[in-house]
């Protein structure tokens, strides 16, 4: 299976001691998951509530064992299985362009251009996959973007999983680790639920729930 996609053009490095600044995206940058809103703006309202229904086993599994992974998973199953990796990224490059006015929080944004001002290499990490994220972190000139990773089929199609983890709280300084070095330091972070906690105790600056604004 492969993962490889337009994503991956934000992979870039930190120029030698540049700061390092990680945003979340849901929640902090964005007012909501920006994941099921694409998911329910792809589906239209019918199908939304039918595969909502559908989704009612995973749903009571998930109270069960709080796997965020297992239920993320089920719902690209349900919702994504089988879609077309480059009509899903124009799929994802319109909802971006459509929600973008009313889906920013302003104060999240003016952080955001502050750091870039000062030169800063800003990476949004997020455990929404990167595929639906990407659209957004063009749009805002990332330097990089780490999330899950959408595992696609030798026709380049939606498989139904993941290739590697849910990025959500250790996994998230493991992918950073990955990307930028075992010593790597992040002047800040922002986030704004518990599986940004690992992430934003390593930073410098700690930014939890900073962002309230709404546009």
């Amino acid at each position: 299976m492969s993962d490889m996609g337009s994503e991956k053009a934000f992979h870039q490095s930190p120029a030698p001691g540049q700061a390092i600044v990680a945003f979340d995206f849901d929640g902090t940058l964005t007012i909501r998951d920006s994941f099921t809103s694409f998911l329910k703006w792809r589906a239209g309202p019918v199908r939304w509530l039918t595969r909502l229904v559908q989704m009612i086993p995973a749903v009571f599994a998930y109270l069960s064992d709080r796997d965020r992974g297992r239920i993320k998973v089920a719902s690209v199953r349900k919702f994504l299985m089988g879609a077309d990796r480059e009509s899903l990224e124009a799929e994802a490059e319109r909802f971006a362009a459509e929600i973008w006015p009313r889906f920013m929080r302003p104060d999240a944004l003016s952080t955001w251009e502050d750091w870039g001002r000062r030169g800063a290499h800003r990476v949004i990490v997020t455990a929404s996959p990167e595929t639906t994220v990407a659209p957004f972190a063009r749009r805002l000139g990332a330097e990089n973007l780490i999330g899950t990773r959408l595992a696609f089929d030798g026709q380049d199609r939606v498989a139904g999983s993941f290739v590697g983890g849910n990025c959500r709280g250790e996994e998230k300084m493991s992918r950073l680790r990955a990307v930028y070095g075992p010593d790597m330091k992040l002047a800040a972070a922002y986030g704004d639920t518990s599986g940004d906690a690992e992430m934003i105790a390593a930073a410098d600056e700690k930014g939890y729930r900073v962002f309230t604004g709404r546009p």
